[in-house]
């Protein structure tokens, strides 16, 4: 099949639309394994009954692994951001909620987010292996939970179709400690936007009546987890964040 209507390119994948089909192909050098990680995942968490585009297909492309799945017709939520800055608080307020209701699921098939962790902090050659082990002891210390986490959740990842909201991208999906995810979304938020981020770690923590030192004690196991991206315009601050111990 020849797809024409490109409708965004990331790092290692295309989505192109077809119809009231979204296909994501993938690069021709991406492991099979990690799109046919993707694909479970994802199904997974839809049996969640989470709003998310649904899959209908994983096939192969031109020698190139895809994954079809509903188009969801809308907006990202950043795209929203940006164009109205006036309602940024309300736009948070929602996307609080809605990362609210992800974290009141149960998947129980789904991997482990303190074992994956685990295995990117070991992975990383940029630092040493005393700042390893105390990052690994932190991790070890932090409380184990069993909640949907989607991994990357940031406005770029939401679609607004008319009133409904809907989250793409569940390939780094797990159970684990929900103020982990949030600490992720506040370190993306914060890549961008320093004071978009703090907006919404104070919604967070307010709605959910969370401390927010609890989340923060998270950043420095997320900032490190997030080096193995190797995005050298991320790395002076992720270096920076695995050196803070305690926040005020």
């Amino acid at each position: 099949m020849k797809l024409e209507n490109l409708i965004s390119k990331g790092t290692n994948a295309s989505v192109f639309r077809d119809g009231n089909t979204a296909i994501k192909v993938f690069n021709k050098d991406f492991p099979k394994t990690e799109v046919l990680n993707e694909a479970l995942n994802t199904s997974r968490v839809e049996e969640t009954g989470l709003a998310i585009p649904s899959i209908s297909e994983v096939s192969i492309n031109n020698g190139q692994w895809a994954i079809s799945m509903n188009f969801i017709e809308g907006k990202t939520l950043y795209q929203l951001m940006k164009e109205n800055p006036d309602q940024i608080q309300s736009y948070i307020e929602k996307m609080v909620d809605l990362q609210l209701e992800i974290h009141s699921k149960r998947s129980p098939l789904l991997n482990k987010l303190k074992d994956k962790m685990v295995r990117q902090i070991n992975s990383l050659d940029c630092i040493d292996n005393v700042k390893k082990y105390d990052l690994l002891t932190r991790l070890d210390g932090m409380p184990k939970h069993i909640k949907v986490c989607h991994g990357d959740f940031n406005p770029r990842n939401i679609i607004v179709a008319k009133d409904k909201w809907y989250v793409l991208d569940w390939v780094h999906a797990s159970q684990g400690n929900a103020s982990a995810d949030v600490a992720r979304t506040y370190l993306l938020l914060s890549l961008d936007d320093a004071k978009t981020a703090d907006l919404y770690l104070d919604a967070f923590c307010k709605k959910s009546q969370t401390e927010k030192r609890y989340v923060q004690t998270w950043l420095p196991i997320v900032a490190a987890a997030q080096l193995t991206k190797n995005k050298p315009e991320e790395k002076d601050l992720l270096m920076k964040w695995l050196d803070v111990v305690d926040y005020e």
